[in-house]
């Protein structure tokens, strides 16, 4: 169907049909009256490699490196630290801020990479491109993993996890490391079951940051920012058509949670 230039389209490609969700100007406009006073909340702003961040006059973009053969998003996919390092420096040249390292696939079907495994992988790279100037955040829930990439001189943890944050938030602060808080309902991004749906899934991820956002505070960490978790494999979310109205719900509502004070990652 055409679409009128004020009409905004959530289109899936299934089989031989284009599946369209419809969102009004007029939905916006309600989402916004109903939650004006978090739209206009402040949020931290901070340095991270001595490079500043004005999270409330502009967005910064994270560029996204996989270095696990089976991370679904081939475009990330580098194989070596050579052709990682290169797409690095590409992403910054395309307007990257900072680049996002991760060692292992946060898939279902997907092998697990132990400690010294994601090491392997990640510190090449980590070093090549810290040589070239660029900052780098790191995805982790292993405190082994997240040491050694903070000595090496990551400048943001992207913590995946929930399992034992408690030592990742002091290792981040000992390292001056920014840390990105991922909403995840289980230990870790691995190790999820099924979405719980039964409330307005923003509120429970306010209750979550709340929690978290303390902990880390209370540990020394003072840099942070607050990821909704959209790209995570919970088994009721394997439907497309599901999983694509869940994440532009909440995409649409990630702006609420800047009430808490802190700025907002979406991948």
């Amino acid at each position: 169907p055409r679409l009128t230039p004020i009409q905004f389209a959530i289109c899936k490609w299934s089989g031989n049909a284009i599946l369209l969700g419809m969102l009004r100007l007029e939905d916006l406009a309600g989402l916004l009256e109903a939650h004006r006073t978090a739209a206009q909340a402040r949020v931290r702003e901070f340095a991270l490699g001595g490079r500043h961040f004005a999270f409330n006059s502009r967005p910064a973009l994270m560029g996204v490196i996989n270095l696990s053969a089976d991370s679904w998003y081939r475009e990330s996919v580098c194989l070596t630290a050579e052709s990682a390092v290169r797409r690095g420096k590409v992403l910054a040249a395309q307007g990257a801020e900072l680049i996002d390292l991760g060692a292992e696939s946060t898939l279902a079907h997907a092998a697990r990479v132990d400690g010294e495994g994601q090491k392997s992988k990640l510190l090449p790279v980590l070093q090549g491109l810290r040589e070239a100037g660029l900052l780098v955040s790191v995805e982790t829930y292993n405190p082994a993993v997240a040491r050694a990439c903070l000595e090496a001189g990551a400048n943001v943890l992207n913590l995946t996890g929930t399992d034992g944050s408690a030592e990742l938030f002091r290792l981040a602060a000992d390292h001056g490391a920014g840390v990105i808080l991922c909403y995840v309902q289980g230990k870790n991004a691995r190790e999820v079951g099924d979405f719980d749906f039964r409330a307005d899934p923003v509120a429970l991820m306010q209750e979550y940051f709340a929690r978290q956002v303390e902990l880390a505070v209370r540990h020394g960490v003072e840099k942070l920012l607050l990821d909704p978790g959209l790209g995570f494999y919970y088994r009721n979310l394997q439907d497309s058509a599901v999983r694509v109205r869940h994440q532009m719900t909440v995409f649409l509502n990630s702006f609420r949670l800047r009430a808490l004070g802190y700025p907002i990652c979406n991948a």
